[in-house]
């Protein structure tokens, strides 16, 4: 990895840290590597350049009063899986995988019931879609942060329908 990013020792410990404790200052973390503030403020803005280093507000799926699952999919036609993650706000990230499934989505809700629905409504009814799988996500081991938009309301059947309960 770090040949390919270019990246040094110096750039894996300041992003352990800012990973570890993300309020640091970059005064703080200049410290902690022992370079001064300048180079760590320059080192930082060059890892966000790149795509390395992001800075994400979500929510921790540890400690978040929500319920979520994993959906897995065997479809012909993963880009059309993906467009109806990208549109429904309950779907949190699409990933490809290999196996016997070939898209891999994170949804969320606050009712057990929805999850179903949504799956059944979206996926299980779609020709396209081989196979479909829910494994429920009962806990994290670390925090783990997710955008989520709580705007619940996309205007589609079933988030209406939703919106309703």
């Amino acid at each position: 990895m770090s040949e390919i990013l270019k990246i040094d020792d110096i750039d894996k410990q300041i992003i352990n840290l800012v990973q570890e404790q993300p309020n640091l200052t970059h005064t703080q973390i200049a410290q902690k590597v022992n370079r001064s503030q300048p180079t760590v403020g320059m080192r930082i803005r060059k890892l966000e350049e790149m795509g390395v280093l992001q800075f994400q507000a979500g929510i921790n799926l540890k400690t978040a009063d929500m319920y979520f699952s994993r959906v897995e999919i065997q479809t012909k036609s993963p880009e059309e899986i993906y467009e109806i993650v990208k549109k429904c706000p309950f779907m949190l990230n699409a990933f490809r995988v290999s196996g016997d499934f070939n898209v891999s989505i994170l949804i969320t809700s606050f009712a057990l019931e929805d999850i179903e629905f949504i799956v059944n409504f979206h996926f299980r009814s779609n020709p396209e879609v081989k196979k479909v799988e829910i494994t429920f996500i009962t806990d994290v081991l670390e925090n783990f942060i997710i955008p989520i938009n709580f705007d619940f309301n996309c205007g589609c059947k079933h988030c209406i329908i939703l919106q309703k309960d």
